[in-house]
C-alpha cells in the first residue's frame, strides 16, 4: 500500500492511497474520493498514520514499513 499526503484542498484532506506500484498519469479516474469514517473498511493498516502531517508518505507491505518526508508533496 502506497499513501501520500498532499495539502488538504476543498473538503480533501490531502490523502492519496493506493495499492500496487506507480500511479498511471494517464488515467484521471484512478483515484476515488472515500470518506475518513470509512478508512477501516478499506485500509485498516494505514489507520495508525492517518495523522500524519501534509509533507508525509508512506508504504506498507507484509513485515514491510517505510515512512518518509518530502517537501516537495507541500508544493501546490
Amino acid at each position: 500500500m502506497n499513501a501520500i499526503r498532499h495539502l488538504p484542498v476543498g473538503q480533501s484532506d490531502g490523502w492519496y492511497v493506493w495499492r500496487g506500484g506507480q500511479i498511471p498519469h494517464d488515467d484521471d479516474e484512478f483515484f476515488s474520493p472515500v470518506h475518513v469514517e470509512h478508512a477501516k473498511d478499506h485500509f485498516p493498516e494505514l489507520l495508525p498514520y492517518l495523522a500524519l502531517p501534509p509533507g508525509f508518505g508512506v508504504i506498507l507491505a507484509p513485515g514491510y514499513e517505510d515512512v518518509w518526508q518530502d517537501q516537495a508533496l507541500l508544493d501546490p
